[in-house]
């Protein structure tokens, strides 16, 4: 396979305004998780920005950038509109839609969903943690229902919920929403219309598989934090300074 690593990116967060653009490590969030990318090794990794002022800093560290409009809905609309700027001719068949949130990923984990999809034969791949006790019954925690393969390490997902699923004793999967598309999947996926059980659980992987996509999933060791208020920043602030000093 030959994917394209694809970072969508807005200003507009509600609770943290400018997340793309803050301070960590004397770099904006947006050029780490760059960085993290590229530590994963991916031939092609670009930046798809609501607002000029992503690109202006992405270009200036050295990155790819292209400006897409500011109203889409979804991650997922955004960077199908950047693969289609980036790659008219359909050279790259698979997209890795990279949340621009998680500047402590480890490369790793975007490798792992790489090679999920492209062993797996499924139309989109993901990612999902076991899940800490404490947030089993959270439901700003989206559990991952996983059918395991022998290995324990892959399988494919069945459902994907806010409730505290699957029910008696076992393991729970905290998803991560890190995801590879084959390029005619996200295609057909940016085409259907919201589903019933996305708007229900305001999940919208659930889109694709009311639609009878098949989505493969990879277990990897431990949750990413995602920077989503101040708090959080400092976190990575904090995560990241320590990563640099060792």
């Amino acid at each position: 396979m030959n994917p394209i690593v694809l970072i969508p990116a807005r200003m507009a967060s509600t609770r943290l305004p400018g997340k793309p653009l803050a301070e960590i490590a004397g770099r904006p969030m947006i050029v780490a998780v760059l960085e993290r990318a590229r530590e994963a090794r991916f031939p092609r990794i670009a930046v798809a920005a609501a607002e000029p002022e992503i690109c202006e800093a992405v270009i200036a560290a050295g990155g790819e950038a292209v400006l897409t409009r500011a109203d889409h809905p979804s991650g997922s609309d955004r960077i199908f509109e950047a693969l289609q700027a980036l790659d008219p001719d359909g050279r790259h068949d698979a997209v890795i839609n990279l949340q621009g949130d998680l500047p402590t990923l480890e490369p790793e984990a975007i490798r792992a969903v790489a090679a999920a999809l492209e062993t797996s034969g499924a139309d989109i791949a993901t990612l999902a943690a076991p899940c800490a006790e404490e947030d089993r019954d959270n439901p700003n925690v989206v559990k991952a229902v996983v059918s395991l393969t022998e290995d324990a390490v892959t399988g494919r997902a069945l459902y994907f919920t806010r409730a505290t699923a699957p029910y008696g004793a076992g393991p729970l999967y905290h998803h991560i929403g890190i995801y590879a598309y084959r390029r005619a999947a996200l295609e057909r996926f940016v085409a259907l219309p919201p589903s019933p059980l996305e708007t229900r659980e305001k999940l919208e992987q659930l889109r694709a598989l009311e639609a009878g996509m098949t989505i493969a999933v990879a277990i990897v060791g431990g949750v990413p934090l995602g920077v989503d208020t101040p708090h959080d920043l400092e976190k990575a602030r904090a995560l990241l300074a320590e990563r640099m000093s060792s």
